[in-house]
């Protein structure tokens, strides 16, 4: 395009397009099978509150626009095939802390494995179980669930002021965006930083990663798991996974726990775990920065993946339910449901062609859960958590169309997504993004 360089121009940072030398890594992603599409060109802002705004290009040229964070969507919301990328990773990644408030402000390309700035951390609640390579700003504005969770709330329960270029959102500035934007995610433009509270770094914390032979243990565990989640504490955490691998004959089932301030495994139901006789003892008490790191090898950059989202219904989880009625459905945003997440994750080295044939394994895996609930999810909990779903942006946006398509599939399941908020966050797209310029992630159609 003729005008690159004075765009260049137009904005405190780097423009980089397909004839410079590092555009083959300026388009990478944490999905191999995400990198095939070609940007015409990238914006990568370098300044916070002070940057310049990219968007008069691309709205006189009616390009597609995408956000670039963290760049751990799988299916491509950071990439756009023949427009502009508005990449943070690069320059917008800072921390800055105000002790006196006990505020962090974080860049929204920032990764949350980025270490301590200052003795501090940003809640570990803001973390992302067991894996910190994701980005701070898809997770936090997309949900954000946690290990301490059950304390304090999910990492979008404790967004404080995310602020951009021309605005900042709290309860009382711009509050009608405030509440949008805790959900509704990229849809409403860029937030460079988000206020975020702090806290003394966590000590050590008790933690184990323990495997088990399937299918002979998976009865047994399972029975153990409801007992230990019908009176788990607020500190207290525990997930589970089915992993199977191509070549072997029989999946293993693994359980991540966390304890906090437990010394002693046989005082808790944990040591009847132990019991049911694992395949090795992982049990130990690590710092709270590599207990989320403890799945990193699983979800390692450079690999293909195909990611599905679902729920699982719950019952009797106490703690769960308390938290979730201490939080209104209509207090931001985003989809909170009592029911309990479960990520589908199918990934492989090589042909990033192959998204096809894990897309049909990852629907076969959520319709076997999907039987086992009855009818006790609707179809929104049937969706699963809205960052854990690959649909939808497989969809290619038309280069000469600034807007999605609004289409009946797209239409439905944004309404899915954001359920009984999908409604008043149309009416707020209307006024903040009338044109619909961004549109990468549950792409919500101005009322």
């Amino acid at each position: 395009m003729s005008d690159i360089s004075s765009f260049a121009k137009t904005i405190k940072g780097d423009v980089v397009t397909p004839d410079d030398a590092d555009y083959a890594n300026s388009i990478a992603r944490w999905a191999k099978n995400c990198r095939t599409q070609r940007e015409s060109r990238r914006a990568r802002q370098r300044q916070r509150r002070t940057s310049s705004s990219p968007l008069p290009m691309p709205k006189e040229h009616k390009l597609p626009i995408a956000i670039r964070g963290g760049g751990h969507n799988a299916a491509g919301a950071s990439s756009v095939e023949g427009g502009l990328v508005i990449d943070l990773k690069r320059h917008i990644n800072h921390v800055r802390i105000d002790a006196e408030k006990k505020l962090g402000y974080v860049g929204w390309g920032r990764h949350l494995g980025s270490g301590r700035p200052g003795g501090y951390q940003i809640w570990s609640r803001d973390r992302r179980r067991d894996c910190n390579h994701t980005g701070v700003g898809g997770l936090t504005l997309g949900g954000g669930y946690g290990w301490l969770a059950g304390r304090h709330g999910l990492t979008i329960d404790n967004l404080k002021q995310p602020m951009a270029q021309s605005w900042t959102a709290n309860d009382t500035e711009n509050s009608d965006l405030f509440w949008a934007i805790r959900g509704g995610g990229s849809n409403f433009g860029v937030a460079t930083e988000l206020g975020l509270p702090t806290a003394p770094a966590e000590e050590d914390r008790y933690s184990q990663v323990t495997p088990y032979t399937c299918p002979d243990k998976v009865e047994k565990l399972v029975e153990l798991t409801k007992k230990w989640l019908d009176n788990v504490g607020e500190d207290e955490g525990i997930g589970s996974g089915c992993c199977c691998h191509s070549g072997r004959q029989s999946p293993s089932l693994s359980l991540s726990s966390f304890i906090m301030g437990l010394r002693r495994r046989d005082e808790h139901i944990i040591k009847k775990f132990f019991d049911v006789g694992p395949v090795v003892d992982n049990v130990r008490e690590i710092p709270y920065e590599q207990l989320n790191s403890l799945q990193n090898p699983q979800a390692a950059h450079g690999r293909c993946y195909y990611l599905k989202g679902v729920s699982q219904a719950s019952p009797n989880y106490k703690a769960t339910m308390e938290l979730i009625h201490k939080v209104p459905v209509s207090a931001m945003a985003f989809r909170r449901q009592i029911s309990s997440n479960i990520l589908t994750n199918v990934s492989w080295e090589e042909g990033v062609d192959k998204a096809a044939e894990a897309r049909e394994i990852a629907k076969e895996l959520v319709d076997i859960v999907l039987r086992g609930q009855g009818n006790s999810l609707d179809d929104a909990e049937k969706s699963g958590y809205t960052n854990y779903d690959h649909d939808d942006i497989d969809i290619h946006i038309p280069s000469a169309s600034i807007a999605s398509p609004t289409g009946d599939h797209w239409a439905k399941r944004a309404d899915l997504a954001f359920a009984s908020n999908y409604p008043k966050l149309q009416q707020i797209k209307k006024v903040y993004d009338p044109e619909n310029i961004f549109n990468r992630w549950y792409p919500i159609t101005p009322a």
